[in-house]
């Protein structure tokens, strides 16, 4: 299984969605280049994902989405809340606040909320506001084949605007949908278990 990691955020994030996979499968937390540069990142993953189980959270799982709409043969992916373009106007209005107030303190404090904190990331004002921009563009494709194999997931405790979100990604692209209990977006660093369990029986 392959976890990929979102903004803000390094392999770190995975300690305990990668604890309870460990022994059952190989699992891999690449560090991703964080270019801001969607191609090089999908160019970076796709060796890594190809036959691959994936998990993802937030940019991550946006990562996840590309990679099965390019084609890259996965074998199957649990996404917890992806971005969703123009299907959520408005989705990261908060997250592009925080920002611009408080840079990556603020950006990872409006994204994911009180589990996350500043030592989940080494990533500059500069690298983080690249990514941003590069999910704020990112528009979702057809996932053919691969949409059978995909679930999306959004937090119980999440607001209704990422329930709506998750909902129309789902309805765009033919995935199936779970809530997981217990959460909000920040799912691998509030029970990153629930991860591992879903992603084991899909």
């Amino acid at each position: 299984m392959v976890l990929v990691h979102g903004a803000a955020t390094g392999p770190g994030v995975w300690a305990t969605t990668a604890a309870a996979l460990r022994g059952t499968v190989e699992v891999l937390c690449p560090d991703r280049p964080q270019s801001g540069d969607l191609g090089a990142e999908i160019a970076f993953l796709a060796p890594l994902c190809d036959g691959a189980f994936v998990i993802g959270v937030s940019g991550g799982a946006t990562l996840g989405l590309e990679l099965a709409a390019r084609g890259v043969p996965i074998e199957g992916a649990v996404l917890h809340e992806p971005a969703a373009g123009s299907l959520a106007p408005g989705l990261l209005d908060h997250v592009a606040e925080g920002l611009a107030t408080g840079g990556v303190r603020g950006f990872g404090t409006a994204l994911y909320g009180p589990a996350w904190n500043p030592s989940l990331t080494t990533a500059t004002l500069e690298t983080v506001a690249g990514e941003f921009a590069m999910f704020g563009a990112f528009e979702p494709a057809p996932l053919g084949d691969a949409a059978a194999r995909v679930t999306l997931t959004v937090g119980e405790h999440s607001p209704p605007s990422r329930h709506r979100s998750v909902r129309a990604l789902c309805e765009h692209l033919g995935t199936r949908q779970r809530v997981l209990p217990g959460v909000g977006h920040a799912a691998h660093l509030e029970n990153g278990a629930a991860l591992a369990e879903l992603a084991q029986r899909p």
